[in-house]
């Protein structure tokens, strides 16, 4: 999930990491955190807890002590949440409450009953080079720009399926080739 994120929406290294948004109420199960400590501007790193943590085959501990190539460390399932499990096990944390954002809590409390897990990506809403989007329309540019599917603006859901032919690919790779890597 890390690579594909970083490769086709993000357009950036493939190693580079992503965070975790957690609620608040489940951060200390999958986290080194205490209950009652909450990181709502993401200002703590927290290890992965080791009971949610992979264990490693031998092959795994060897590229993880002696690889050079980060992308291959990064490539190495490190824990049950590892798109944002850096190589060294921490995260850094975003905790979500019900009382700051109601909503994205009510998102995560319905993907932990379907999934059990209370755990999404956090990234922010830019490609690689480009400044955070801050309107609908950088939003829909943006969305439109990479390989995301879907788009949610307040109540408003737009599908890339039913948009494609809003902009060329030409304008596409214009709007990409002004964010080169670093």
């Amino acid at each position: 999930m890390q690579s594909v994120m970083n490769l086709k929406i993000k357009y950036r290294e493939s190693f580079r990491p992503f965070a975790p948004i957690v609620l608040r109420e489940s951060a200390s199960d999958w986290f080194q955190i205490a209950p009652q400590h909450e990181s709502p501007y993401m200002l703590i790193v927290a290890d992965v807890l080791e009971e949610r943590q992979v264990p490693l085959t031998v092959e795994q501990q060897r590229v993880m002590a002696e690889s050079s190539d980060l992308c291959e460390r990064v490539n190495v399932p490190r824990s049950a949440v590892p798109a944002v499990t850096h190589v060294d096990y921490s995260a850094r944390l975003q905790t979500v409450d019900s009382i700051r954002n109601p909503r994205l809590h009510r998102l995560l409390s319905n993907f932990l009953q379907r999934t059990g897990c209370p755990i999404l990506v956090n990234t922010s809403f830019n490609v690689r080079g480009e400044p955070i989007v801050c309107t609908p329309e950088d939003a829909f540019r943006c969305f439109m720009s990479t390989e995301m599917d879907v788009l949610v603006l307040e109540d408003c859901v737009v599908l890339k399926a039913e948009n494609e032919s809003t902009v060329s690919g030409a304008e596409r790779q214009r709007h990409l080739a002004k964010f080169e890597l670093d």
